[in-house]
């Protein structure tokens, strides 16, 4: 615990809180893929501070949690929040190497042809 009372995010309960998330996350994606749910489960760039809010206001109002519990809870969704910012730029990032190999190995007529169909393609 830090001198202020709140949590750090090294703690290991608070790790082992945002990798369960994570892992459950990551094995509900997988699964709706594999059966078909690309449509009903769209991914959402990262999580926004309102949304956040939203979120924590949600749980605080539903769940009766307690102020110990809502400052833990917040500490939780801040370090959820920057996780998941982190990964979008890291996904962004893949993908644009990714382009920029294909279009490496591409004529300038396929090239042209290549940023259409990504164009085209849903993100």
């Amino acid at each position: 615990m830090l001198p202020n009372g709140r949590v750090s995010w090294q703690n290991p309960q608070v790790l082992l809180t945002i990798l369960t998330i994570f892992l459950l996350g990551a094995t509900f994606g997988a699964l709706a893929v594999k059966f078909g749910m690309r449509d009903v489960v769209a991914p959402a760039p990262y999580m926004r501070a309102g949304d956040k809010k939203a979120i924590f206001e949600k749980f605080q109002r539903e769940l009766q949690l307690t102020s110990e519990q809502s400052a833990q809870l917040e500490i939780v969704l801040d370090d959820f929040t920057m996780l998941l910012q982190n990964l979008q730029v890291q996904m962004d990032e893949v993908r644009a190497d990714g382009k920029q190999r294909v279009l490496r190995i591409l004529t300038a007529e396929q090239k042209e042809k290549f940023k259409k169909l990504i164009g085209e393609m849903p993100r």
